[in-house]
């Protein structure tokens, strides 16, 4: 909302009402076209109660041509945003008829034209820019909709639900007709037109119902489908395995967009996605490119019990959707391959978006209180943080009881638009497990400390785990509650190795708690947070020893892996010896464990993560620090990278977890052994680079090569383009590693980099690539004479004329200002300053810099 000043309006929970009126039957009627399209619409409404507002419909960017109540023509306009109609009866039927343009949509949100196709974007609030309509996601109605275009241009016409007629008109148009008989938010309406070809397949639904399933491109991408299609059928399955779910519609389609603002949308029986996470070989996706397939893939699917036949009532709840969604789809990928490394994945990916937006001044619950732009609200604490509040749930109810917990959930819920607290009442009411307190972690926003200390009486045979809980003030909420925290403990003999008993689940529930345990013999060494099972930052009194001693012999792999990364953050904010790490490193190479577990484990933290620590961050010493680090493990265990890399050399390729983890340690060592960038290893990482037969391979060696001085580089640089010019996707990677790249001259290749003729601001993919890449290199986007903050700040004025919520998801870099020393921080603040006071700037920008400034 905007006031009549031109101020965007705050939106708060605490004023929300239920909608005035129902809309329980929507007819839609498009003839299609990427200059004009008519849109009619037909909304059988009902008053709500007693309620005596008139019907006010929400539309943006709308030419209105015709109004109509029970057929009869009015004569009303909108103001600003807004359409409002008297009924002065109980029900009636609302005609409209608008116009709009999607071939100059560039903001992707509503109906817009991309790659030669027609197709939609509505989650949050683009259904408002077809038709009016109460854009709200309470409003649950039945569609019928009917797409009407030029045959030659649009063979192919879909939209949700199931297709019931089609036909053809003798002016070379054609006509389709779709019905959805599930009720559904007017955010989850889609519909595509376009010259697309289908990878086609069945599945057979638990009950026997076959469902015709479908993936639509363009003809040369069909056969890059396969690993889409094989993701969807199992996840398909998962679900009816694992949470009782089974689909309901006769038709499945996906429909691969090359301009998206998102990753993928869950609309029902319509699922639009992201080309990235649809397309892929071995010559042109990486094995992270195939397991994101698989992940977003199942997400979206899952999001046919988990957000489309149970909805949230309002924006506030959207993590109801989508942490559980998250959740789910986290499962489900830990059950493809190693469970360890999944988790490793899940917890870096926390670590590095949502622990900095906790801490910083975009800080808020996963159930928000206000917002500007609710598209703003799609971030790393509604999904990431949302789904870990819900693993933490699972965890306290265990597997049984949170089971019972989401079917009592999905039975009592069916069809409904809902809230966190339904969801939270279903898994009480199931279980028996009062989550009281539990329920704070909806309500507040921030990252809790946990403080732990042990000590031990050797004459008693005891030892004790003393534990204390702190959260620190956020924007709005200086005074915070305690947390309910489930903890994984476990202790371990500091000199047999082994564990001391059994793996204890903790609830902590008050600011501190001493924890008892009985029979320790020797020294016990602490294993806390065992499986991150809990979304905290542990501080304790373990030593540098203490965690090559649990790197070497945690049994919980995840506590394994963290062990030995906080052995190296140690390492990286001190500048003492770094012997015990080097030494811990090629113990664990030599451990015999799982190839893709050791990989995880051997990286040294990021620049950002070992900055997180720091009270400021020290940009260019920890940079120095960490490559002097690096550069020692790569001499000091050079024998054994040139051994790891030799022994993990495949015959073929191959896409099984084994290979991939092979693969993955491969090329690590790789990078650990282009540390010093000598002879030798440069020209291994070229020849890998130009016979590799998998884009893995050949991405991993082209990022070594990218951070070298080496004439190898630009040697690369240059026959990648040559070969994937007329590839999009992996052009995108071309962008990116030249944008991370840690060498010197990297913000003035990035500046150049902007004025390529493959560089496009209105493409959201090849945006993230370059100026997203670039504002996550902490070294090169913090250069000291503000240049990176300049280009950042260019980009995100220049973007938001054209797509409002591109350009704002690039403004959060700038506001971690307070973090860095003090001239830094004066030059993010001026950009921040400079891009508030641009008239004309969209309130999705507007949110993000003004908070950034306080």
């Amino acid at each position: 909302m905007i006031d009549a000043a031109g101020t965007p309006q705050t939106i708060r929970l605490s004023d929300y009402r239920p909608p005035a009126w129902r809309v329980p039957q929507v007819a839609l009627d498009f003839n299609l076209g990427a200059e004009s399209t008519r849109v009619t619409a037909r909304l059988t409404v009902e008053r709500n109660g007693k309620r005596s507002e008139p019907l006010v419909l929400d539309g943006q960017g709308l030419t209105l041509v015709s109004v109509k109540r029970d057929g009869v023509a009015l004569d009303v306009q909108p103001v600003g945003e807004t359409l409002t109609i008297d009924i002065p009866g109980d029900s009636a039927v609302i005609e409209t008829v608008v116009d709009i343009a999607p071939a100059t949509n560039t903001r992707l949100m509503g109906l817009y034209a991309s790659g030669g196709m027609l197709c939609t974007q509505c989650e949050a609030e683009g259904f408002r820019r077809i038709t009016f309509f109460p854009d709200r996601p309470d409003v649950l109605s039945v569609y019928d909709v009917k797409l009407t275009a030029d045959a030659a241009l649009y063979p192919v016409l879909l939209a949700n639900g199931n297709e019931v007629a089609t036909g053809q008109l003798p002016d070379g148009r054609h006509w389709a007709q779709w019905h959805d008989p599930w009720p559904k938010p007017s955010y989850l309406f889609a519909a595509v037109a376009g010259n697309l070809s289908p990878l086609r397949d069945t599945f057979v639904t638990a009950s026997g119902r076959t469902v015709d399933l479908a993936i639509w491109v363009a003809a040369d991408d069909v056969p890059r489908c396969a690993h889409a299609m094989a993701a969807l059928k199992t996840s398909m399955r998962w679900d009816e395995v694992n949470y009782g779910r089974e689909y309901d519609l006769d038709r499945f389609n996906i429909v691969a967009v090359g301009d998206f603002n998102f990753g993928a949308m869950e609309n029902k029986g319509l699922n639009i996605f992201n080309s990235r996470y649809i397309l892929a070989d071995a010559d042109t996706a990486t094995d992270a490119d195939f397991d994101a397939i698989a992940a977003v893939v199942a997400h979206e699917y899952f999001h046919n019990w988990t957000g489309n036949r149970i909805t949230c009532r309002d924006w506030f709840q959207l993590s109801l959707k989508e942490g559980l969604t998250v959740f789910r789809d986290q499962q489900f990928s830990a059950d493809q391959g190693s469970a360890a490394v999944r988790r490793i994945d899940d917890v870096r990916m926390l670590r590095a978006g949502q622990f900095p937006e906790d801490a910083g001044p975009m800080a808020h619950p996963i159930r928000p209180d206000s917002y500007i732009e609710i598209s703003n609200f799609y971030t790393a604490t509604i999904y990431n943080k949302g789904a870990e509040v819900i693993r933490m749930m699972a965890t306290l109810l265990g597997p049984d009881g949170f089971r019972a917990g989401t079917d009592l959930y999905f039975d009592r819920h069916d069809g409904q638009a809902v809230t966190t607290e339904d969801f939270v009442r279903s898994m009480e009411d199931a279980s028996g497990v009062d989550l009281a307190q539990f329920r704070n972690w909806y309500a507040q926003a921030g990252t809790p400390h946990l403080d732990a200390r042990i000590t031990h009486d050797a004459a008693a045979r005891t030892a004790q785990l003393h534990l204390s809980q702190t959260l620190a003030p956020t924007p709005g909420q200086p005074v915070k509650p305690v947390m309910q925290l489930p903890l994984r403990v476990a202790l371990f003999g500091g000199t047999t190795g082994k564990r001391l008993g059994d793996e204890r689940l903790v609830s902590l529930t008050e600011a501190s708690a001493t924890i008892d345990f009985d029979n320790i013999d020797e020294p016990p060494v602490a294993s806390l947070n065992r499986g991150f099972s809990a979304p905290i930052i542990v501080q304790s009194d373990r030593s540098r020893a203490d965690l090559a001693f649990l790197s070497a012999h945690d049994d919980d792999p995840f506590a394994r892996y963290e062990a030995l990364q906080q052995l190296g953050q140690a390492t990286l904010l001190d500048s003492g010896d770094d012997s015990d790490l080097v030494a811990a490193i090629g113990a664990t190479l030599n451990s015999g464990l799982d190839a893709a577990f050791i990989a995880e484990a051997v990286l040294l933290p990021s620049e950002a993560m070992a900055g997180d620590a720091m009270a400021v961050v020290d940009v260019d010493g920890l940079h120095t620090r960490r490559e002097a680090v690096r550069r020692r493990i790569g001499s000091d265990l050079n024998a054994q990278w040139w051994a790891v890399y030799h022994a993990n050399n495949a015959n073929r390729y191959e896409l099984t977890p084994e290979a991939k983890g092979r693969r993955r340690l491969r090329n690590v060592a790789l990078g650990y052994l282009m540390a010093n960038d000598d002879a030798e290893a440069v020209a291994t990482a070229f020849k890998q680079f130009e016979t590799a037969d998998n884009m893995t391979d050949r991405m991993a060696a082209l990022n070594v090569l990218s951070h070298s001085n080496a004439p190898e580089r630009d040697a690369a640089l240059a026959a990648f383009h040559a070969r994937y010019a007329d590839n999009a996707l992996v052009l995108d990677k071309w962008f990116s590693v030249q944008a991370m790249s840690t060498r010197a001259d990297t913000p003035a290749a990035v500046a150049a980099l902007m004025t390529h003729p493959d560089f496009s601001y209105t493409n959201p993919n090849r945006l993230r690539a370059l100026v997203g890449a670039y504002a996550a290199n902490q070294v090169r986007f913090n250069a000291a004479d503000g240049s990176g903050y300049r280009l950042v700040a260019d980009a995100v004025l220049a973007v938001d004329a054209l797509n409002p919520q591109a350009a704002a998801r690039l403004v959060s870099p700038l506001g971690r200002w307070k973090r860095f020393d003090a001239a830094r921080a004066a030059l993010m603040r001026a950009e921040l300053e400079r891009i508030v006071a641009t008239e004309g700037l969209s309130k999705d920008v507007f949110e993000i810099a003004s908070k950034s400034l306080v």
